[in-house]
């Protein structure tokens, strides 16, 4: 068994960004904290799925660069492997929220620039080997 806190982690920035709090081997689980104004790059997962619970603030993600869904208190969203996500908080109001990978896959990250209105970007032909 592991536990951990939603209250004993620090963001990777200081006040802002993903803080793990249990990791592996099955799945990976964190708090991820999002100043009004901040975004969280997008990205896909080779391998995991991407869970997230959104606890307090609100949000949009950008799934696949191509839908907007505006994430409030309570809302559960899950990203299969190799579909874009990108969050950005667009209120007023601190955004945390849970997200959960699964299976554990560290370095299973590809970062793929975008922002609203942009081109879709491409998924390297060497991410999509699964």
């Amino acid at each position: 068994m592991q536990s951990g806190r939603l209250d004993g982690v620090t963001p990777r920035h200081g006040d802002w960004g993903p803080a793990y709090i249990i990791q592996g081997p099955s799945s990976d689980i964190g708090l991820l904290t999002l100043r009004p104004g901040d975004e969280m790059a997008n990205h896909v997962h080779r391998h995991c799925d991407e869970s997230f619970v959104v606890l307090a603030g609100a949000a949009t993600l950008w799934v696949n660069c191509e839908t907007p869904l505006r994430l409030t208190p309570g809302d559960v969203v899950r990203c299969e492997p190799l579909e874009h996500h990108y969050f950005v908080n667009d209120g007023a109001e601190t955004l945390q929220l849970v997200f959960i990978k699964s299976p554990a896959s560290p370095g299973d990250t590809v970062t793929l620039p975008w922002a609203p209105g942009a081109p879709v970007p491409v998924i390297p032909a060497d991410t999509q080997e699964r």
